[in-house]
């Protein structure tokens, strides 16, 4: 095993009895599978303690009655940092199984980025780009809800923790040398925040090319179904497109059934439709939910081109200044979003608008909008 300190954990005492009181922070990672359920199905967690003298790695088994409750202080508890690697679904796991999301995070694939180390990068190719110690990469599609775990498994799993404080301390190094802890600590909250978001996204509608190009009244009706699957999908623990797939949503909300045994007759011709659903998609789709009024809209209009081309290309110039890989101050999408004029939305509402609102401001004014464009 990577680690001699490795410790499989089957029982909530013995995980009380082997974390230290107070630690200034902890390695976490998490196996899980998410094949036919909603929600990540947690079926391991790995926990890296700092010891004297060596690292102890704790192999816990989360499907044992009683550890999600063990686990929950620990994950919760403000004083002690979380390091984790691409954290976001392990998140969302923690959050549906142990009613906890880890905070304060460090995630190490967010601090490589803004340290200019790369952007998106592996745990392994982070590892061996920064420690230089190659891992093994053999268990990445492996049923983790089996038991027992093979000796193979257990060892990937405990690598996986291992080495996250030599990073947290090499990439704290960096991110501190260049004043960007702000930014980090702002990036990992917001994960957090989105990881703990139980409502679902607001506007789901504008998530797909399909529904952009629909009437108003048709938005407005996608926007419907796709709440209705999102909570239906939630409630059942069922992946979206097993509850309602974005093509047939799409189809009835452009041209609506006329009654509920229309609806029922498309459902019946379409495949993988979910025919046993008529009646409650049938009010899904006929009920107005209060806040569709305040919908945002598309035009259906194709973004101009040549504008979001310059938007693109100033926020390249500004990311090489900050030594910043590609991709990590403003995606595609959230620069369409400022041409229609969206008030910078998500990520781009904190230090992302300090570094560029300047530079794309005259960009944006040739929109005839200034109200996003302000200097």
């Amino acid at each position: 095993m990577a680690s001699s300190n490795a410790c499989w954990i089957d029982d909530p005492a013995s995980l009380r009895a082997r974390l230290p009181a107070a630690p200034a922070r902890i390695g976490l990672d998490t196996e899980f599978i998410r094949e036919r359920t909603y929600w990540p199905q947690l079926a391991l967690v790995q926990i890296a303690i700092e010891r004297e003298g060596g690292i102890d790695v704790l192999l816990v088994d989360p499907l044992v009655p009683g550890m999600a409750e063990a686990l929950r202080p620990l994950l919760a508890d403000p004083g002690i940092v979380k390091i984790m690697h691409s954290a976001s679904e392990d998140l969302v796991a923690f959050a549906h199984t142990c009613n906890a999301v880890p905070e304060p995070l460090f995630d190490t694939q967010i601090a490589a980025a803004l340290a200019g180390v790369g952007g998106g990068m592996g745990y392994q190719r982070l590892v061996q780009e920064l420690l230089g110690i190659a891992l093994a990469k053999g268990e990445t599609r492996s049923d983790w809800l089996r038991r027992p775990l093979s000796a193979t498994q257990l060892e990937y799993a405990a690598d996986d923790v291992e080495h996250l404080f030599a990073l947290h301390d090499a990439l704290s190094t960096r991110i501190d040398g260049l004043e960007r802890e702000p930014w980090l600590r702002e990036d990992c909250a917001r994960l957090v925040a989105t990881a703990g978001n139980m409502e679902g996204e607001r506007w789901p509608q504008l998530g797909g090319r399909a529904g952009q190009f629909l009437d108003a009244d048709a938005q407005r009706r996608l926007l419907r179904l796709l709440r209705w699957r999102e909570q239906y999908a939630r409630a059942q623990d069922k992946p979206r497109s097993w509850i309602l797939d974005n093509e047939l949503a799409t189809l009835l909300a452009r041209d609506p059934p006329a009654d509920p045994g229309a609806l029922q007759q498309r459902l019946d011709t379409h495949p993988k439709a979910p025919r046993k659903l008529a009646a409650v998609i049938w009010q899904a789709l006929t009920t107005a939910l209060p806040d569709e009024a305040e919908a945002p809209l598309s035009s259906g209009e194709e973004p101009d081109r040549k504008r979001l081309k310059r938007l693109q290309q100033a926020v390249a110039t500004r990311s090489a200044e900050l030594g910043l890989p590609d991709g990590v101050l403003a995606s595609r999408k959230w620069l369409e979003a400022l041409i229609e004029g969206a008030d910078w939305p998500g990520a781009l509402s904190g230090w992302r608008r300090v570094q560029l609102e300047a530079v794309l401001a005259p960009v944006l004014r040739e929109t005839g909008d200034t109200s996003t464009a302000s200097v």
